[in-house]
Order: structure tokens, then sequence, then C-alpha cells
């Protein structure tokens, strides 16, 4: 599609950053199709929460191995082609869930979602880098987080109410068709900002003017291999942090319906009504996170010191999981989830932007999607531990898992991390 030369936009990186936030909401209802309507599937298709896992687990081995190699055709082809191959891929599998009829049906097309939307992160990272400068760059991807929550948020009532009114395999043809009005949008409106003929020359002088501490040389132009990546503590620091942090939201993203039927005594519909209410919180979370460090590096701070505050200060909040174990009311449990919910957005938001803030915009694919791959596998462990604990024990030590997880990963980054600065 190609745009039309006479139009130019003031503050075009915010609507790049809206496009991206649009795309991770779809993202997140296809996403979520399968846990909102877990109750319902598991009982017609008479599946233990191991079978559920392992479900699910598929699309998280997709997910996982997919992120990587995203990565670093991101890095060769760029953002617009690669990100509308991965939405195409993520919306037609969404769709064909439909025609599953029995655990390997459900299975395969899972991992073909976990294909595509592998896609969303490595690209929505690099964009934000190429588009945003150093001390906006946290705010940017807060705002592309936030995408994570509403689309979680949306997501309950939505889908709960397709399912009601129309039934389970309407509802997953409705929401993965959402992709392909998103990819009309994305092919009109994006290009990189070197390429775009709506930019200002303003707003292009101001993204390519970073005078963060992190840019000490602007003539780096050398690009690491694989190999010389993984030989840097850093990468290391950002991996392990994933591994052992994502897992806390995915926890909730795949268990949360499913425990509150089992625990608490939802209907499906008590389900729509009250599950989105975590997400809300996490929203909150991501962009006051986002918000956060831009404030502090905009005062004058460091950025070594805004991102470690950004991400040592929420790391308190997701201990608060294993409240819920003690909570007499399912409210009260919520209110304990949406505190996790909360300082896992505020800190992954500020963790996600690491990848920029030690790496050059020719590397930071690769960086995201090796991070992501971390996310992943740290998803696919606990995803099939917790399937097992639950069927063995009850949803307790899950939650004191859970709430472990969360210093852990802060250790990482910190110890193995250093000084937050342009390698």
């Amino acid at each position: 599609m190609k745009q039309i030369r006479t139009i130019q936009i003031s503050g075009l990186r915010w609507y790049i950053a809206v496009l991206l936030f649009l795309s991770t909401v779809i993202c997140y209802i296809d996403r979520l199709t399968i846990s909102i309507l877990a109750p319902v599937i598991k009982v017609d298709l008479s599946l233990t929460n191991v079978e559920y896992a392992a479900i699910t687990t598929w699309f998280l081995i997709s997910y996982s191995i997919f992120q990587s190699v995203f990565g670093g055709i991101y890095d060769k082809f760029g953002t617009r082609k690669v990100f509308s191959f991965a939405i195409v891929i993520w919306s037609l599998a969404a769709m064909l869930h439909a025609v599953a009829r029995g655990f390997s049906g459900f299975a395969f097309y899972r991992f073909a979602l976990g294909i595509g939307e592998a896609g969303n992160w490595p690209g929505s990272i690099k964009t934000i880098a190429e588009w945003f400068p150093a001390k906006q760059r946290a705010f940017g991807l807060s705002i592309v987080n936030a995408g994570a929550a509403l689309g979680s948020v949306v997501a309950p009532p939505l889908i709960v109410w397709l399912q009601l009114s129309y039934g389970w395999k309407t509802a997953f043809i409705a929401t993965g068709a959402l992709g392909f009005i998103w990819l009309v949008l994305w092919l009109l409106i994006y290009r990189k900002p070197s390429e775009h003929v709506w930019l200002t020359q303003k707003e292009r002088d101001f993204i390519q003017d970073d005078k963060s501490e992190i840019i000490v040389n602007k003539n780096i132009t050398q690009k690491r291999t694989w190999k010389e990546l993984l030989k840097l503590k850093q990468v290391w620091g950002i991996i392990l942090a994933r591994f052992f942090g994502d897992p806390i939201w995915w926890l909730y993203l795949i268990w949360l319906p499913s425990y509150l039927y089992d625990v608490r005594g939802f209907s499906i519909k008590d389900i729509g009504t009250f599950a989105w209410l975590p997400f809300l919180a996490s929203g909150i979370g991501s962009l006051t996170g986002g918000w956060l460090s831009g404030f502090l590096i905009g005062k004058g701070k460091s950025v070594n010191f805004s991102r470690k505050f950004a991400i040592i200060l929420p790391t308190f909040f997701m201990v608060f999981g294993i409240g819920a174990i003690y909570s007499p009311t399912a409210i009260g449990a919520l209110l304990m989830m949406s505190l996790v919910l909360f300082g896992f957005q505020f800190w992954v938001n500020n963790v996600q932007t690491l990848a920029s803030d030690y790496f050059s915009i020719s590397e930071v694919g690769r960086v995201t999607g090796m991070a992501q791959t971390g996310a992943g596998l740290g998803a696919i462990t606990f995803t099939m531990l917790i399937g097992w604990i639950v069927d063995h024990f009850s949803y307790s030590p899950v939650l004191v898992i859970g709430g472990i997880l969360g210093p852990m990963a802060t250790v990482f980054i910190l110890v193995l991390g250093g000084k937050i600065r342009r390698i």
C-alpha cells in the first residue's frame, strides 16, 4: 500500500506505538480464548489438568523457539514485512481452532498460533527502539504492554458472550478474524523512520538525536554474531530474568479462569464478569512503570539508576500472590492477584527495554528474541509443573512458587547486568 506524500503527521511515533498496542490487544484476545473457555472445553473433551497444560504447552514450545527465529528475521528483513507475515499466521491458526475435534487438534493449532504470535514482541520491541529515543522507550513499550492488559481485560466478557450466544467455535473464528483488520492498518501506515513520508523533519531529528548517556559512541557499526552475543553476561542476565519472571504472568494468564472455577466456585458467567480485574491492574502497572523510568531520566537521573529503580520497586508487589491462598473471599484473592500483575507489568516493561539500552539497533531483534525464548522456556517448565501439582495437590504450592520467582528474576538482572549502558 502506497502512502500519500502530502500528509505530515506530528507525533507520528505515538501512532506507531498505538498500532503495536492494538496488535498486542488482538494477540492476547486470541491467546486467551482457550483459557477463558477452558472450563467448558475440559468438560466437553474430558481433559485432565495435565492434558490441558499439555495443550497450552504446545503453544509455548513454538512460541519460545520462534521468538529467537523471528528476532533474527526482523534484524535481516525489517519489521513491516515480517510483522505482516506473523499476524497472518497467528490469525489463521486462531480461527482454525474452531475445527479441532480433540486433544490432537487443539495441540496442533496451539502450536501454529505460537509460531505466529512469536513475532509480536521481537517486532514490537525493535520497532519501539527504531522510533523512540532512549528516554522515551520504556514509556513507548508501556503502551505496547498495556495492550496485553487491555486484551486480557476485554477477552473474558467478549469470549464468554460469544460462547454463551453462539458457541465456542464461533468465539475462535470471531477473535481470530481481528488480526486481518489490523493488517490493513499496518500496511497502510507503517514504514521505518528513514523511509516514512508522513514523518516531520522535527520529529525525525528528535528520534535520531538521542543524547542519552547510554549512547557512548554513535559510530559503533559492528554487528556481533549470535555466538558473540551469547558470551555476554548482560545477555544472560536478561534471558534468565525472563526465564524466572515470565512464568508469573503465564500462571495467571493460563490458570486464573480454572482457579476461579475450581477453587472459588465461579460459573463461566462469573469468570466473564470478574476475571479481567487483575489484568486491568497489569495495564496500570505497565503504564506506571514505563512513565517512571522515563520521568527519572528526564529529571537528570542516569539510565542505570532509573531502569534499576523501576525494576526493583515492583518486585515487592510480585510476592502478594501468596496472600491469595489465605484470603477468605474470592474478591480478596483477586485483589492480591491484581497486585501481582500490577507489579509484573511494571517490572517487565523496564526489563524489555534493557535490550535497546545495552545493544545497538542491529542487535536488538536477536537479543530480544533470545530473551523471549528464555521467557517461553520458563513458562513451559512452570505450566507443566502447575498441571501436575494441581492434579496431585492444589493451587496453593503453585501460588507460593509464583511469589518466589519475581525476586529471583530481579537478582539475575542486578548480578549479571552490571551498569546499564551501551556495550
